[in-house]
Protein backbone atom coordinates (compact mmCIF):
# COMPACT_ATOMS: atom_id res chain seq x y z
CA UNK A 1 0.00 0.00 0.00
CA UNK A 2 2.78 2.37 0.83
CA UNK A 3 4.51 1.64 -2.44
CA UNK A 4 1.33 2.29 -4.22
CA UNK A 5 0.80 5.35 -2.12
CA UNK A 6 4.32 6.37 -2.95
CA UNK A 7 3.79 5.70 -6.54
CA UNK A 8 0.59 7.66 -6.41
CA UNK A 9 2.33 10.41 -4.57
CA UNK A 10 5.11 10.42 -7.13
CA UNK A 11 2.62 10.65 -9.98
CA UNK A 12 0.86 13.52 -8.34
CA UNK A 13 4.15 15.34 -7.96
CA UNK A 14 4.86 14.84 -11.68
CA UNK A 15 1.42 16.02 -12.87
CA UNK A 16 1.20 19.17 -10.82
CA UNK A 17 4.02 21.08 -12.55
CA UNK A 18 2.52 20.24 -15.98
CA UNK A 19 -0.83 21.70 -15.01
CA UNK A 20 0.83 24.77 -13.68
CA UNK A 21 2.79 25.32 -16.87
CA UNK A 22 -0.37 24.79 -18.95
CA UNK A 23 -2.26 27.41 -17.01
CA UNK A 24 0.63 29.80 -17.25
CA UNK A 25 0.87 29.23 -21.01
CA UNK A 26 -2.87 29.75 -21.48
CA UNK A 27 -2.69 32.94 -19.46
CA UNK A 28 0.16 34.27 -21.60
CA UNK A 29 -1.73 33.41 -24.81
CA UNK A 30 -4.86 35.08 -23.49
CA UNK A 31 -2.95 38.22 -22.57
CA UNK A 32 -1.33 38.30 -26.01
CA UNK A 33 -4.68 37.81 -27.76
CA UNK A 34 -6.30 40.49 -25.67
CA UNK A 35 -3.40 42.82 -26.38
CA UNK A 36 -3.50 42.08 -30.10
CA UNK A 37 -7.28 42.40 -30.21
CA UNK A 38 -7.20 45.63 -28.25
CA UNK A 39 -4.45 47.07 -30.44
CA UNK A 40 -6.36 45.91 -33.55
CA UNK A 41 -9.53 47.53 -32.24
CA UNK A 42 -7.71 50.72 -31.31
CA UNK A 43 -5.89 50.83 -34.65
CA UNK A 44 -9.12 50.23 -36.58
CA UNK A 45 -10.92 52.88 -34.55
CA UNK A 46 -8.11 55.27 -35.37
CA UNK A 47 -8.32 54.24 -39.02
CA UNK A 48 -12.09 54.78 -39.02
CA UNK A 49 -11.73 58.27 -37.56
CA UNK A 50 -8.94 59.07 -40.01
CA UNK A 51 -11.05 57.96 -42.99
CA UNK A 52 -13.97 60.09 -41.83
CA UNK A 53 -11.68 63.11 -41.42
CA UNK A 54 -10.13 62.62 -44.85
CA UNK A 55 -13.44 62.44 -46.68
CA UNK A 56 -15.20 65.18 -44.72
CA UNK A 57 -12.29 67.56 -45.27
CA UNK A 58 -13.12 67.51 -49.00
CA UNK A 59 -16.93 67.40 -48.88
CA UNK A 60 -18.91 70.66 -48.98
CA UNK A 61 -22.43 70.62 -47.58
CA UNK A 62 -22.33 66.90 -46.78
CA UNK A 63 -20.95 64.72 -43.96
CA UNK A 64 -19.96 61.05 -44.04
CA UNK A 65 -19.89 58.65 -41.11
CA UNK A 66 -17.98 55.34 -41.26
CA UNK A 67 -19.28 52.46 -39.15
CA UNK A 68 -16.20 50.22 -39.31
CA UNK A 69 -12.78 50.28 -40.98
CA UNK A 70 -10.03 47.71 -41.26
CA UNK A 71 -6.91 47.17 -43.37
CA UNK A 72 -5.46 43.85 -44.61
CA UNK A 73 -1.65 44.18 -44.58
CA UNK A 74 -1.14 41.12 -46.80
CA UNK A 75 -3.52 42.07 -49.64
CA UNK A 76 -3.25 45.84 -49.05
CA UNK A 77 -7.05 46.04 -49.07
CA UNK A 78 -8.95 48.72 -47.17
CA UNK A 79 -12.53 47.96 -46.17
CA UNK A 80 -15.02 50.55 -44.93
CA UNK A 81 -18.42 49.29 -43.83
CA UNK A 82 -21.77 50.86 -42.99
CA UNK A 83 -21.08 54.30 -44.47
CA UNK A 84 -23.77 56.96 -44.05
CA UNK A 85 -23.88 60.22 -46.05
CA UNK A 86 -26.07 63.11 -44.87
CA UNK A 87 -26.84 66.53 -46.27
CA UNK A 88 -25.86 69.11 -43.66
CA UNK A 89 -28.90 71.30 -44.32
CA UNK A 90 -31.29 68.33 -44.23
CA UNK A 91 -29.63 65.48 -42.28
CA UNK A 92 -32.68 63.28 -41.79
CA UNK A 93 -33.05 60.96 -43.62
CA UNK A 94 -29.51 60.28 -44.93
CA UNK A 95 -29.05 60.68 -48.66
CA UNK A 96 -26.96 57.52 -48.93
CA UNK A 97 -26.13 54.30 -47.11
CA UNK A 98 -23.29 52.09 -48.35
CA UNK A 99 -22.94 48.52 -47.17
CA UNK A 100 -19.25 48.26 -48.03
CA UNK A 101 -16.54 50.25 -49.77
CA UNK A 102 -13.44 48.27 -50.67
CA UNK A 103 -10.23 49.76 -52.06
CA UNK A 104 -7.28 47.59 -53.04
CA UNK A 105 -4.43 47.24 -55.51
CA UNK A 106 -5.53 46.64 -59.08
CA UNK A 107 -3.31 43.63 -59.53
CA UNK A 108 -3.87 43.27 -63.29
CA UNK A 109 -2.39 46.71 -63.88
CA UNK A 110 0.88 45.56 -62.31
CA UNK A 111 1.58 43.63 -65.52
CA UNK A 112 1.78 47.07 -67.17
CA UNK A 113 4.10 48.27 -64.40
CA UNK A 114 1.44 50.61 -63.02
CA UNK A 115 0.43 50.74 -59.38
CA UNK A 116 -3.23 51.83 -59.29
CA UNK A 117 -6.38 51.13 -57.29
CA UNK A 118 -9.49 48.98 -57.69
CA UNK A 119 -12.59 50.39 -55.96
CA UNK A 120 -15.83 48.54 -55.19
CA UNK A 121 -18.99 50.11 -53.73
CA UNK A 122 -21.26 47.31 -52.60
CA UNK A 123 -25.02 47.63 -51.93
CA UNK A 124 -25.28 51.44 -52.00
CA UNK A 125 -28.74 52.92 -51.37
CA UNK A 126 -29.26 56.49 -52.56
CA UNK A 127 -32.32 58.32 -51.21
CA UNK A 128 -33.11 61.82 -52.48
CA UNK A 129 -36.22 63.87 -51.80
CA UNK A 130 -37.56 67.21 -52.98
CA UNK A 131 -36.06 68.99 -49.96
CA UNK A 132 -32.57 67.74 -50.88
CA UNK A 133 -33.01 69.03 -54.43
CA UNK A 134 -34.32 72.40 -53.22
CA UNK A 135 -31.26 72.83 -50.98
CA UNK A 136 -28.97 72.06 -53.89
CA UNK A 137 -30.73 74.66 -56.02
CA UNK A 138 -30.31 77.24 -53.25
CA UNK A 139 -26.64 76.33 -52.69
CA UNK A 140 -24.04 78.68 -54.11
CA UNK A 141 -21.58 75.79 -54.56
CA UNK A 142 -22.13 73.88 -57.84
CA UNK A 143 -22.71 70.15 -57.48
CA UNK A 144 -19.51 69.28 -59.33
CA UNK A 145 -17.53 71.34 -56.79
CA UNK A 146 -18.88 69.49 -53.74
CA UNK A 147 -15.66 67.44 -53.54
CA UNK A 148 -17.09 63.98 -54.33
CA UNK A 149 -14.15 62.73 -56.37
CA UNK A 150 -11.56 64.21 -54.01
CA UNK A 151 -13.27 62.60 -51.01
CA UNK A 152 -13.26 59.18 -52.68
CA UNK A 153 -9.63 59.45 -53.79
CA UNK A 154 -8.48 60.58 -50.34
CA UNK A 155 -9.18 57.27 -48.63
CA UNK A 156 -6.59 55.26 -50.56
CA UNK A 157 -3.11 56.29 -51.70
CA UNK A 158 -3.46 54.73 -55.18
CA UNK A 159 -5.26 56.41 -58.06
CA UNK A 160 -8.52 54.72 -59.12
CA UNK A 161 -8.26 52.62 -62.27
CA UNK A 162 -11.16 50.16 -61.80
CA UNK A 163 -14.47 51.32 -60.31
CA UNK A 164 -17.52 49.11 -59.66
CA UNK A 165 -20.94 49.72 -58.13
CA UNK A 166 -22.78 46.48 -57.33
CA UNK A 167 -26.45 46.01 -56.43
CA UNK A 168 -27.20 49.72 -56.19
CA UNK A 169 -30.59 51.24 -55.38
CA UNK A 170 -31.72 54.81 -56.15
CA UNK A 171 -34.96 56.40 -54.91
CA UNK A 172 -36.27 59.93 -55.53
CA UNK A 173 -39.32 61.07 -53.53
CA UNK A 174 -41.26 64.12 -54.67
CA UNK A 175 -44.41 65.64 -53.22
CA UNK A 176 -47.29 63.39 -52.11
CA UNK A 177 -49.20 61.59 -53.56
CA UNK A 178 -46.78 60.90 -56.41
CA UNK A 179 -44.97 57.58 -56.59
CA UNK A 180 -41.21 57.61 -55.88
CA UNK A 181 -38.86 57.29 -58.83
CA UNK A 182 -37.02 54.03 -58.26
CA UNK A 183 -33.96 52.48 -59.92
CA UNK A 184 -32.93 49.08 -58.53
CA UNK A 185 -30.39 46.28 -59.08
CA UNK A 186 -27.96 48.81 -60.48
CA UNK A 187 -24.61 47.51 -61.72
CA UNK A 188 -21.96 49.95 -62.98
CA UNK A 189 -18.41 49.13 -63.93
CA UNK A 190 -15.72 51.40 -65.32
CA UNK A 191 -12.26 50.06 -66.14
CA UNK A 192 -8.96 51.47 -67.41
CA UNK A 193 -9.79 54.86 -65.87
CA UNK A 194 -6.09 55.77 -65.83
CA UNK A 195 -5.73 54.83 -69.52
CA UNK A 196 -3.21 52.07 -68.92
CA UNK A 197 -4.30 49.50 -71.50
CA UNK A 198 -5.43 51.73 -74.43
CA UNK A 199 -3.42 54.94 -74.35
CA UNK A 200 -4.30 55.84 -77.96
CA UNK A 201 -8.08 56.02 -77.43
CA UNK A 202 -10.02 59.22 -76.80
CA UNK A 203 -12.37 57.43 -74.37
CA UNK A 204 -10.13 54.79 -72.80
CA UNK A 205 -12.37 53.53 -69.98
CA UNK A 206 -14.86 50.78 -70.73
CA UNK A 207 -18.16 51.36 -68.90
CA UNK A 208 -21.23 49.21 -68.41
CA UNK A 209 -24.48 50.05 -66.62
CA UNK A 210 -27.63 48.03 -66.18
CA UNK A 211 -30.61 48.18 -63.87
CA UNK A 212 -34.35 48.04 -63.34
CA UNK A 213 -36.05 51.40 -63.70
CA UNK A 214 -39.41 52.09 -62.05
CA UNK A 215 -39.99 48.43 -61.14
CA UNK A 216 -40.82 47.21 -64.68
CA UNK A 217 -38.51 49.02 -67.11
CA UNK A 218 -34.94 48.07 -68.03
CA UNK A 219 -31.96 50.29 -68.77
CA UNK A 220 -28.62 49.22 -70.27
CA UNK A 221 -25.67 51.43 -71.23
CA UNK A 222 -22.43 50.26 -72.83
CA UNK A 223 -19.59 52.39 -74.08
CA UNK A 224 -16.45 54.27 -73.14
CA UNK A 225 -15.58 57.25 -70.98
CA UNK A 226 -12.73 59.60 -70.19
CA UNK A 227 -12.89 60.24 -66.45
CA UNK A 228 -9.80 62.45 -66.50
CA UNK A 229 -11.16 64.99 -68.97
CA UNK A 230 -11.36 68.54 -67.65
CA UNK A 231 -13.54 70.27 -66.42
CA UNK A 232 -15.85 67.21 -66.40
CA UNK A 233 -15.79 63.65 -67.69
CA UNK A 234 -16.51 62.65 -71.28
CA UNK A 235 -18.64 59.70 -72.31
CA UNK A 236 -19.50 57.97 -75.58
CA UNK A 237 -21.98 55.11 -75.29
CA UNK A 238 -25.04 53.34 -76.56
CA UNK A 239 -28.16 53.29 -74.37
CA UNK A 240 -31.26 51.12 -74.42
CA UNK A 241 -34.36 51.82 -72.29
CA UNK A 242 -37.42 49.56 -72.45
CA UNK A 243 -40.93 49.87 -70.95
CA UNK A 244 -40.24 52.82 -68.66
CA UNK A 245 -43.46 53.83 -66.87
CA UNK A 246 -44.28 57.48 -67.67
CA UNK A 247 -46.46 57.96 -64.59
CA UNK A 248 -43.35 58.02 -62.41
CA UNK A 249 -42.50 61.35 -64.06
CA UNK A 250 -45.83 62.87 -62.97
CA UNK A 251 -44.36 65.25 -60.32
CA UNK A 252 -41.73 66.55 -62.75
CA UNK A 253 -44.14 66.90 -65.70
CA UNK A 254 -46.73 68.53 -63.45
CA UNK A 255 -44.36 71.47 -62.92
CA UNK A 256 -44.54 72.00 -66.68
CA UNK A 257 -48.38 71.92 -66.60
CA UNK A 258 -48.50 68.39 -68.00
CA UNK A 259 -50.60 65.70 -66.35
CA UNK A 260 -49.89 62.07 -67.21
CA UNK A 261 -52.01 59.07 -66.17
CA UNK A 262 -50.44 56.17 -68.04
CA UNK A 263 -48.01 55.18 -70.75
CA UNK A 264 -44.60 53.64 -71.35
CA UNK A 265 -41.44 54.88 -73.04
CA UNK A 266 -38.79 52.86 -74.85
CA UNK A 267 -35.73 54.30 -76.56
CA UNK A 268 -32.48 53.22 -78.15
CA UNK A 269 -29.63 55.37 -79.34
CA UNK A 270 -26.11 56.70 -78.95
CA UNK A 271 -24.72 59.67 -77.10
CA UNK A 272 -21.44 61.52 -76.83
CA UNK A 273 -21.10 64.09 -74.10
CA UNK A 274 -17.85 65.88 -73.32
CA UNK A 275 -16.44 69.39 -72.86
CA UNK A 276 -15.74 69.45 -76.61
CA UNK A 277 -18.99 68.18 -78.11
CA UNK A 278 -22.48 66.99 -77.23
CA UNK A 279 -24.14 64.61 -79.66
CA UNK A 280 -27.40 62.71 -79.11
CA UNK A 281 -28.54 60.29 -81.80
CA UNK A 282 -31.84 58.52 -81.13
CA UNK A 283 -32.31 55.55 -83.41
CA UNK A 284 -35.87 55.10 -82.20
CA UNK A 285 -38.09 56.36 -79.41
CA UNK A 286 -41.54 54.96 -78.76
CA UNK A 287 -44.29 56.25 -76.49
CA UNK A 288 -47.06 53.69 -76.11
CA UNK A 289 -50.45 53.86 -74.39
CA UNK A 290 -49.86 57.40 -73.12
CA UNK A 291 -52.67 59.48 -71.68
CA UNK A 292 -51.68 63.06 -70.93
CA UNK A 293 -53.00 66.62 -70.95
CA UNK A 294 -51.46 70.07 -71.12
CA UNK A 295 -53.18 72.30 -68.55
CA UNK A 296 -53.59 76.03 -69.20
CA UNK A 297 -54.29 77.37 -65.69
CA UNK A 298 -55.15 80.86 -64.36
CA UNK A 299 -52.45 80.67 -61.68
CA UNK A 300 -49.73 79.66 -64.15
CA UNK A 301 -50.45 82.02 -67.06
CA UNK A 302 -47.37 84.17 -66.34
CA UNK A 303 -45.18 81.12 -65.63
CA UNK A 304 -46.32 79.47 -68.87
CA UNK A 305 -45.36 82.56 -70.84
CA UNK A 306 -41.96 82.73 -69.16
CA UNK A 307 -41.44 79.01 -69.76
CA UNK A 308 -42.30 79.46 -73.44
CA UNK A 309 -39.79 82.30 -73.73
CA UNK A 310 -37.06 80.17 -72.14
CA UNK A 311 -37.88 77.26 -74.42
CA UNK A 312 -37.77 79.58 -77.42
CA UNK A 313 -34.37 80.92 -76.36
CA UNK A 314 -33.03 77.41 -75.76
CA UNK A 315 -34.30 76.19 -79.14
CA UNK A 316 -32.75 79.17 -80.87
CA UNK A 317 -29.43 78.57 -79.09
CA UNK A 318 -29.36 74.88 -80.05
CA UNK A 319 -30.47 75.43 -83.64
CA UNK A 320 -27.50 74.68 -85.92
CA UNK A 321 -25.13 74.78 -82.94
CA UNK A 322 -21.99 72.98 -84.23
CA UNK A 323 -20.94 71.72 -80.77
CA UNK A 324 -24.39 70.26 -80.01
CA UNK A 325 -25.92 67.83 -82.48
CA UNK A 326 -29.34 66.28 -81.88
CA UNK A 327 -30.82 63.68 -84.20
CA UNK A 328 -33.82 61.38 -83.98
CA UNK A 329 -34.28 58.82 -86.73
CA UNK A 330 -37.78 57.66 -85.78
CA UNK A 331 -40.06 58.88 -82.96
CA UNK A 332 -43.39 57.09 -82.69
CA UNK A 333 -46.52 57.49 -80.56
CA UNK A 334 -48.91 54.55 -80.40
CA UNK A 335 -52.36 54.01 -78.90
CA UNK A 336 -52.22 57.32 -77.04
CA UNK A 337 -54.37 60.31 -76.12
CA UNK A 338 -53.09 63.89 -75.98
CA UNK A 339 -55.26 66.77 -74.79
CA UNK A 340 -55.30 70.52 -74.16
CA UNK A 341 -57.30 71.75 -71.14
CA UNK A 342 -58.15 75.44 -70.82
CA UNK A 343 -59.13 76.37 -67.28
CA UNK A 344 -58.88 80.11 -67.85
CA UNK A 345 -62.26 80.20 -69.64
CA UNK A 346 -65.82 79.82 -68.42
CA UNK A 347 -66.67 77.06 -68.70
CA UNK A 348 -63.42 75.12 -68.90
CA UNK A 349 -63.00 73.03 -72.02
CA UNK A 350 -60.79 70.18 -73.21
CA UNK A 351 -59.71 69.46 -76.77
CA UNK A 352 -58.07 66.12 -77.39
CA UNK A 353 -57.04 63.53 -79.95
CA UNK A 354 -57.23 59.89 -78.88
CA UNK A 355 -56.41 56.63 -80.68
CA UNK A 356 -53.34 58.57 -81.73
CA UNK A 357 -50.72 57.05 -84.02
CA UNK A 358 -47.93 59.47 -84.87
CA UNK A 359 -44.48 59.30 -86.47
CA UNK A 360 -41.69 61.86 -86.63
CA UNK A 361 -38.77 60.98 -88.90
CA UNK A 362 -35.32 62.46 -89.45
CA UNK A 363 -35.54 65.21 -86.86
CA UNK A 364 -32.37 67.23 -86.30
CA UNK A 365 -31.28 70.58 -84.94
CA UNK A 366 -28.94 70.93 -87.93
CA UNK A 367 -30.47 72.37 -91.10
CA UNK A 368 -27.87 70.55 -93.20
CA UNK A 369 -29.52 67.25 -92.19
CA UNK A 370 -32.61 68.18 -94.25
CA UNK A 371 -36.29 68.46 -93.25
CA UNK A 372 -38.11 66.29 -90.73
CA UNK A 373 -41.43 64.68 -91.64
CA UNK A 374 -44.42 64.20 -89.34
CA UNK A 375 -47.57 62.15 -89.81
CA UNK A 376 -50.38 61.86 -87.26
CA UNK A 377 -53.64 59.93 -87.27
CA UNK A 378 -56.31 59.77 -84.59
CA UNK A 379 -59.80 60.71 -83.48
CA UNK A 380 -60.48 64.37 -82.65
CA UNK A 381 -62.79 64.54 -79.60
CA UNK A 382 -63.11 60.77 -79.83
CA UNK A 383 -64.99 60.70 -83.16
CA UNK A 384 -63.48 62.97 -85.83
CA UNK A 385 -61.12 61.13 -88.17
CA UNK A 386 -57.92 63.20 -88.02
CA UNK A 387 -54.86 63.24 -90.24
CA UNK A 388 -51.95 65.66 -90.03
CA UNK A 389 -48.91 65.61 -92.31
CA UNK A 390 -46.08 68.06 -92.59
CA UNK A 391 -42.41 68.81 -92.88
CA UNK A 392 -40.22 71.26 -91.02
CA UNK A 393 -36.58 72.16 -90.99
CA UNK A 394 -34.27 73.40 -88.28
CA UNK A 395 -34.23 77.16 -88.48
CA UNK A 396 -31.46 79.28 -89.87
CA UNK A 397 -33.02 82.74 -89.69
CA UNK A 398 -36.75 82.08 -90.14
CA UNK A 399 -39.32 79.37 -89.42
CA UNK A 400 -39.67 76.89 -92.29
CA UNK A 401 -42.44 74.27 -92.43
CA UNK A 402 -45.53 73.00 -94.23
CA UNK A 403 -48.55 71.37 -92.59
CA UNK A 404 -51.79 69.82 -93.86
CA UNK A 405 -54.67 69.11 -91.48
CA UNK A 406 -57.89 67.20 -92.10
CA UNK A 407 -60.50 66.56 -89.38
CA UNK A 408 -63.74 64.96 -90.54
CA UNK A 409 -67.17 64.35 -88.97
CA UNK A 410 -66.55 65.13 -85.34
CA UNK A 411 -69.67 64.75 -83.20
CA UNK A 412 -70.19 68.35 -82.08
CA UNK A 413 -71.89 67.70 -78.69
CA UNK A 414 -68.43 66.70 -77.43
CA UNK A 415 -67.36 70.30 -78.19
CA UNK A 416 -70.19 71.98 -76.28
CA UNK A 417 -67.91 73.37 -73.58
CA UNK A 418 -65.79 75.05 -76.25
CA UNK A 419 -68.83 76.65 -77.91
CA UNK A 420 -70.21 77.75 -74.54
CA UNK A 421 -66.86 79.30 -73.70
CA UNK A 422 -66.51 81.23 -76.97
CA UNK A 423 -70.12 81.61 -78.11
CA UNK A 424 -72.25 81.10 -74.98
CA UNK A 425 -74.44 78.41 -76.55
CA UNK A 426 -74.66 74.60 -76.53
CA UNK A 427 -74.68 72.06 -79.32
CA UNK A 428 -77.43 69.47 -79.35
CA UNK A 429 -76.29 67.77 -82.51
CA UNK A 430 -74.13 68.31 -85.58
CA UNK A 431 -70.92 67.30 -87.32
CA UNK A 432 -67.73 69.35 -87.42
CA UNK A 433 -64.91 69.09 -89.97
CA UNK A 434 -61.80 71.17 -90.39
CA UNK A 435 -59.24 71.50 -93.18
CA UNK A 436 -56.06 73.54 -93.36
CA UNK A 437 -52.99 73.89 -95.58
CA UNK A 438 -50.22 76.20 -94.41
CA UNK A 439 -46.71 76.97 -95.65
CA UNK A 440 -44.14 79.06 -93.80
CA UNK A 441 -41.04 80.08 -95.72
CA UNK A 442 -38.72 83.09 -95.83
CA UNK A 443 -40.67 84.94 -93.13
CA UNK A 444 -43.96 84.68 -95.04
CA UNK A 445 -47.05 82.55 -94.54
CA UNK A 446 -49.54 81.29 -97.11
CA UNK A 447 -52.48 78.94 -96.88
CA UNK A 448 -56.02 78.61 -95.61
CA UNK A 449 -58.17 77.20 -92.84
CA UNK A 450 -61.68 75.89 -93.52
CA UNK A 451 -64.09 74.81 -90.77
CA UNK A 452 -67.21 72.93 -91.87
CA UNK A 453 -70.47 72.35 -89.94
CA UNK A 454 -73.29 69.97 -90.85
CA UNK A 455 -76.77 69.33 -89.39
CA UNK A 456 -76.17 71.73 -86.51
CA UNK A 457 -78.79 72.22 -83.79
CA UNK A 458 -78.05 74.62 -80.93
CA UNK A 459 -79.83 75.10 -77.60
CA UNK A 460 -79.54 76.75 -74.19
CA UNK A 461 -79.20 74.21 -71.37
CA UNK A 462 -80.19 76.66 -68.63
CA UNK A 463 -83.62 76.56 -66.98
CA UNK A 464 -86.28 79.08 -68.00
CA UNK A 465 -85.82 81.48 -65.02
CA UNK A 466 -82.08 81.70 -65.81
CA UNK A 467 -82.59 82.69 -69.45
CA UNK A 468 -82.63 86.40 -70.28
CA UNK A 469 -84.55 87.85 -73.22
CA UNK A 470 -81.37 88.95 -75.00
CA UNK A 471 -79.77 85.53 -74.69
CA UNK A 472 -82.91 83.93 -76.08
CA UNK A 473 -82.68 86.26 -79.07
CA UNK A 474 -78.99 85.40 -79.41
CA UNK A 475 -79.66 81.66 -79.46
CA UNK A 476 -82.37 82.22 -82.05
CA UNK A 477 -79.98 84.24 -84.22
CA UNK A 478 -77.32 81.53 -84.02
CA UNK A 479 -79.79 78.85 -85.08
CA UNK A 480 -81.18 81.10 -87.79
CA UNK A 481 -77.76 81.90 -89.21
CA UNK A 482 -76.92 78.21 -89.26
CA UNK A 483 -80.05 77.58 -91.31
CA UNK A 484 -79.42 80.60 -93.52
CA UNK A 485 -75.85 79.56 -94.35
CA UNK A 486 -76.71 75.91 -95.05
CA UNK A 487 -75.88 74.51 -98.45
CA UNK A 488 -79.35 73.47 -99.55
CA UNK A 489 -78.22 70.20 -101.11
CA UNK A 490 -75.67 69.14 -98.48
CA UNK A 491 -77.03 70.98 -95.39
CA UNK A 492 -73.59 72.30 -94.49
CA UNK A 493 -72.27 75.56 -93.05
CA UNK A 494 -68.82 76.35 -94.40
CA UNK A 495 -66.40 79.22 -94.41
CA UNK A 496 -62.84 79.59 -95.63
CA UNK A 497 -60.21 81.90 -94.17
CA UNK A 498 -57.14 82.61 -96.26
CA UNK A 499 -53.90 83.31 -94.43
CA UNK A 500 -51.09 85.26 -96.05
CA UNK A 501 -48.55 87.90 -95.29
CA UNK A 502 -45.31 88.50 -93.42
CA UNK A 503 -44.51 87.93 -89.77
CA UNK A 504 -44.28 90.95 -87.52
CA UNK A 505 -41.45 89.26 -85.66
CA UNK A 506 -38.92 87.66 -88.05
CA UNK A 507 -37.27 85.83 -85.13
CA UNK A 508 -40.42 83.88 -84.24
CA UNK A 509 -39.59 80.19 -83.74
CA UNK A 510 -41.21 77.35 -85.67
CA UNK A 511 -42.87 75.94 -82.56
CA UNK A 512 -44.22 79.36 -81.56
CA UNK A 513 -45.68 79.84 -85.04
CA UNK A 514 -47.38 76.43 -84.94
CA UNK A 515 -48.88 77.08 -81.49
CA UNK A 516 -50.15 80.53 -82.49
CA UNK A 517 -51.74 79.11 -85.62
CA UNK A 518 -53.48 76.39 -83.66
CA UNK A 519 -54.80 78.95 -81.20
CA UNK A 520 -55.73 81.76 -83.62
CA UNK A 521 -56.56 80.00 -86.86
CA UNK A 522 -58.21 76.89 -85.45
CA UNK A 523 -60.11 77.86 -82.30
CA UNK A 524 -61.15 81.32 -83.49
CA UNK A 525 -62.14 80.16 -86.95
CA UNK A 526 -64.50 77.35 -85.95
CA UNK A 527 -67.23 79.83 -84.95
CA UNK A 528 -67.41 82.04 -88.07
CA UNK A 529 -71.01 81.20 -88.92
CA UNK A 530 -72.12 81.63 -85.34
CA UNK A 531 -70.37 83.96 -82.94
CA UNK A 532 -69.04 86.55 -85.38
CA UNK A 533 -72.25 86.83 -87.36
CA UNK A 534 -74.35 86.92 -84.19
CA UNK A 535 -72.02 89.55 -82.67
CA UNK A 536 -71.30 91.99 -85.54
CA UNK A 537 -69.67 94.46 -83.14
CA UNK A 538 -66.69 92.12 -82.59
CA UNK A 539 -63.57 93.27 -84.48
CA UNK A 540 -62.63 91.55 -87.71
CA UNK A 541 -59.17 90.00 -88.20
CA UNK A 542 -56.46 92.45 -89.14
CA UNK A 543 -55.27 92.57 -92.73
CA UNK A 544 -52.53 90.08 -93.49
CA UNK A 545 -53.75 87.58 -90.90
CA UNK A 546 -57.06 85.79 -91.47
CA UNK A 547 -59.59 87.15 -93.99
CA UNK A 548 -63.05 85.59 -94.09
CA UNK A 549 -64.69 84.85 -97.40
Amino acid sequence: MRKEDGMLLTKRKVRYPHKRRTWILCGIVAVVLIAVGFSYFVSNQALRRYMEHQMNSHLKGYTVHVGRAYFHPITFALNLQDLTLTQDANPNPPVANIGRLRARVHWRALFKARLVGDFLIDRPKLYINLTNISKEVESKVPLKEKGWRQALESIYPLKINMFTIRDGDVTYVDEAPYKPLHLSRVFIQASNIRNIFSPERVYPSIIHLEGTIFDTGKVVLDGNANFLEDPYLGIKAGADVTDMDLTYFAPILNRGNISVWKGTLSAKGNLEYSPRISEFNLKNLEIKGADLDYLHLPQTVVAEKQRAEKAKAAAKKLSNEPATKIRAEVLTIKESSFGYVNRTSTPNYRLFVDHMEATLKHFSNQSAEGPAAIELKGKFMGTGATRVTGTFQSETKHANFTVNVAIENTQMPAMSDLFRSFGNFDIKRGLFSFYAELTIKDNTINGYVKPLFKDVQVYDRRTAPEKGIFHKLYIGMVGGIAKLLENRSRKEVATKATISGSFDNPNTSTMQVILNLIRNAFIQSILPGFEREANPTKPRPASGQTNKR
